[in-house]
């Protein structure tokens, strides 16, 4: 099927079947359960792709055991807005100031020249690099489906890696498309890929306050992402509120200077929300604070989200520090210009949160994943703390948020099923997959009359006459 969407070799050698039983013996176990709590050294017993106990000397015989000795283990984490389409196009644009820039280096220049395989290439990466970084489940923003075979592409990447995902699927911002696909073609994707409700990969609607087009993912019963910036777009809530359109279906990221009366309505219709503290400050979204804090203050907990790559990395651990410092600065700000209600300073667990059942919340998964507790699916990090810039573990907390990397990420097991082993994510023909990137680099830059340059400091596509 790969080769029939993409006209690609297979970079990725078909996924291994989850074992029957996996004990992960040893761990410092931080389960984000209040029933389960932390444990200094436990075991983990995995059953069928399902958390089946989590304890002290755990046995199950014939087990495939984990020896995580030196290790800890947190629930997967969850990136809640990404556009993994973009995923050749890192760090193109690293000093993009405003949100217009993000989009002449996407949407106005590479998008319109993207093909299904374009597209495959994009995810794929996406997709391996939050497994590289412990991210487990990621919506995928895909504004760029500019045909069915575009869709499917999409999907077909995010299959083919084993990472659990919510395929927005969406219409492009610029540039010829099948406008006549869409939005029907939701209709397509969900019979074509997401029949069995256990799919690791569920579908979604992406587009903006389009009620017309909500009613056709409203008819499919799938959730529906919206790019929504509180100060340019609170107005039009409170009739689209009172028309009953807002619901706990809706995703909404960004949220910036979103007014109190917004806030109000959001949670009164339980909207779900995610932040981007480094996309927000990076492209000076609206004020260019995130609205993570303003989000909890009026009791909606929000999943974080790294947005896009174009301009930084792709990891949570970046996502979350970026959060608390900025928390934190907000606070320190107010209460020197005498606000004595500023918000208190946060502190590494809620981040913590925020980057794994705060999210899972955000994708409507909090009931299979998010925290490490029996009966929810096998989605978990194991973070190696012998390594020189993490040991000795004073604060297990404070290791994973304020000191982690990727390179620290020993396991990444993803419903049961190991992705990431002895720091390598398993599976991929790494010179098939840089055959496949570079080749669609070069295609997208001549198309787009690009000339790449390694030291440039700003992003100046040549387009074509």
């Amino acid at each position: 099927m790969l080769e029939q969407v993409t006209q690609l070799p297979a970079v990725l050698a078909p996924l291994a079947p989850i074992p029957r039983t996996m004990l992960i013996r040893g761990a410092t176990i931080i389960s984000m359960d209040g029933k389960v709590g932390n444990l200094p050294k436990g075991d983990i017993l995995i059953a069928d792709g399902a958390i089946a106990a989590i304890g002290v000397h755990l046995e199950a015989d014939g087990a495939e055991v984990i020896d995580a000795a030196q290790m800890i283990a947190i629930p997967g984490m969850v990136d809640t807005h990404r556009h993994s389409w973009e995923g050749q196009l890192r760090r193109i644009n690293p000093n993009a100031a405003t949100l217009e820039d993000y989009c002449n280096a996407t949407h106005f220049s590479f998008a319109k020249y993207y093909r299904p395989r374009d597209i495959y290439v994009g995810n794929l990466l996406t997709a391996l690099g939050c497994i590289d970084a412990g991210i487990t489940t990621v919506i995928d923003n895909s504004h760029n489906s500019r045909t069915a075979a575009h869709s499917d592409a999409a999907v077909e990447a995010l299959l083919d890696t084993g990472i659990r995902a919510v395929h927005a699927s969406g219409a492009p911002v610029s540039g010829d498309w099948d406008e006549a696909h869409w939005p029907g073609n939701l209709a397509r994707l969900q019979a074509k890929y997401f029949a069995n409700p256990g799919s690791l990969v569920t579908l979604a609607m992406m587009a903006q306050l389009e009620p017309e087009q909500w009613a056709v993912a409203r008819a499919l019963g799938i959730p529906i992402v919206t790019e929504f910036f509180g100060g340019g777009m609170a107005a039009e809530l409170e009739g689209l509120h009172q028309q009953g359109m807002l619901g706990s279906d809706n995703i909404f990221n960004h949220c910036t200077c979103l007014p109190e009366s917004g806030w109000k309505i959001l949670r009164e219709a339980g909207v779900r929300v995610n932040v981007c503290p480094r996309s927000d400050a990076h492209y000076g979204i609206e004020d260019g604070m995130n609205a993570w804090q303003a989000a909890f203050q009026h009791g909606i907990r929000p999943g974080l989200s790294v947005d896009n790559e174009t301009s930084y990395s792709g990891d949570m651990f970046m996502e979350m520090r970026v959060a608390f410092y900025l928390q934190r600065v907000l606070g320190h700000t107010q209460r020197l210009h005498g606000h004595h209600h500023a918000a208190a300073p946060t502190d590494a667990f809620r981040l913590l949160e925020a980057a794994t059942i705060d999210g899972a919340a955000c994708a409507g998964l909090e009931q299979r994943i998010g925290s490490l507790a029996p009966g929810k699916q096998a989605d978990l990090v194991l973070i190696r703390t012998g390594d020189l810039n993490l040991y000795p573990v004073n604060n297990a907390i404070g290791t994973v948020v304020h000191a982690a990397e990727r390179s620290n990420i020993d396991t990444v097991i993803i419903n049961g099923r190991v992705r990431k082993r002895g720091g390598v994510v398993l599976g991929v023909d790494q010179a098939r997959l840089r055959c496949a990137i570079d080749e669609s680099c070069a295609h997208l830059f001549n198309a787009a009359g690009y000339r790449p340059d390694l030291f440039a400091a700003s992003f100046a596509p040549i387009h074509h006459a």
